[in-house]
């Protein structure tokens, strides 16, 4: 595994958009159902619930950690991709059924700590280094654009009609699952790997701790974390902060916000792709540094425009920030643990900075 093995295919190749097209109705399905679960909870008169409908889906990152890395390198990454859209279908399914919504989105949580590894890994096998800075801006354009229409489709069916929401989120599920198909099944990246759990736990460790002792993968994991956690903050503070700051009281404003920063990390991913290359990889701490005067200057918001702007602004500098440190992650993984492994442990330990 340490001598670095790639197909180099064209980025517009059929297996990339076949990717890319799993990846956005898989985010979309993600954020709609995420909107309608907290109308759900809200109508239900739980608005405490709200932070623990993220820590069900969170804990499933956390717990599963040392086999899902394992899981994503020792089979084909694009049929786990497919069973893990599969378990969030099912979880769509469970909800609409009247499941208690944290148990519902917990095995949507399942799902996507399965698929996660597999959808950026798989990049690594498909694409040389020279390539895969701009082949992550790509799959995280696809994801947020994504976002934005799944919180927008979200918020407004959410406010309107429940259940179309949830034929909207299971559409988009199989959509996902489908499009899996057609991904091309690589090889394994680890085939002859053991699958005993107290093995598995212990190569964990030991694979965070190689991950640590790098100076590269260790930028890049504090990095990543630090801005998926406060991500998340942001996110859930925004059906807080819209009522008091903006006296708006619907669940359609707080999730066109979260759509704005959607745009904000595409436009950051654009320049990333551009700018960045994991030989000047340096350059992405300008888009960490400013991240702070942009959240520091929602303080000074009163105006929905001036929100939105501020938005942009703080999602601008995520993307620039945060597409070139996952491409480094990727490349130092398949370089050493195995791509699957480090992005294992990577969402681990980002997902214990949410919590």
């Amino acid at each position: 595994m340490n001598e670095r093995k790639s197909l180099d295919m064209p980025l517009m190749s059929m297996g990339m958009m076949s990717v890319l097209v799993a990846q956005f109705f898989s985010a979309l399905a993600d954020n709609a159902i995420l909107i309608a679960a907290i109308a759900i909870v809200k109508s239900q008169g739980l608005p405490n619930l709200v932070p623990l409908l993220q820590e069900s889906f969170v804990l499933p990152f956390i717990l599963l950690a040392p086999f899902v890395g394992q899981i994503s390198d020792g089979f084909p990454k694009g049929r786990v991709m497919l069973v893990g859209n599969l378990l969030k279908l099912a979880g769509a399914i469970a909800m609409v059924s009247g499941i208690n919504p944290l148990t519902a989105y917990g095995l949507i949580g399942i799902g996507a700590a399965m698929y996660s590894p597999a959808k950026y890994g798989i990049l690594s096998q498909m694409f040389g280094a020279t390539s895969l800075v701009r082949a992550n801006g790509m799959m995280e354009g696809s994801t947020i654009v994504a976002i934005l229409l799944g919180v927008l489709m979200g918020g407004w069916l959410a406010d309107h009609s429940l259940q179309w929401a949830f034929v909207g989120v299971m559409s988009a599920y199989g959509l996902a699952a489908f499009a899996n198909l057609f991904i091309p099944k690589l090889e394994a990246e680890n085939p002859t790997a053991s699958f005993k759990p107290w093995m598995l736990i212990k190569q964990f460790w030991a694979s965070l701790a190689m991950l640590f002792k790098n100076p590269d993968s260790r930028f890049s994991l504090i990095g990543t974390s630090v801005f998926w956690g406060s991500g998340t903050t942001l996110r859930l503070m925004l059906f807080a902060w819209v009522p008091a700051a903006l006296l708006i009281t619907d669940n359609q404003t707080p999730a066109n916000l979260m759509g704005a920063v959607s745009i904000g990390i595409v436009l950051g991913a654009v320049a990333a792709g551009a700018w960045v290359s994991l030989a000047n990889v340096n350059r992405a701490l300008i888009g960490g540094l400013l991240l702070g005067p942009a959240v520091l200057a929602l303080a000074l918001v009163h105006s929905l425009t001036f929100a939105a702007v501020v938005m942009i602004a703080i999602g601008l500098c995520g993307g620039l920030f945060v597409v070139p440190l996952n491409a480094l992650l990727q490349e130092k993984g398949h370089e050493t643990i195995g791509a699957g492994n480090a992005l294992a442990v990577q969402n681990f330990v980002e997902n214990l900075v949410m919590l």
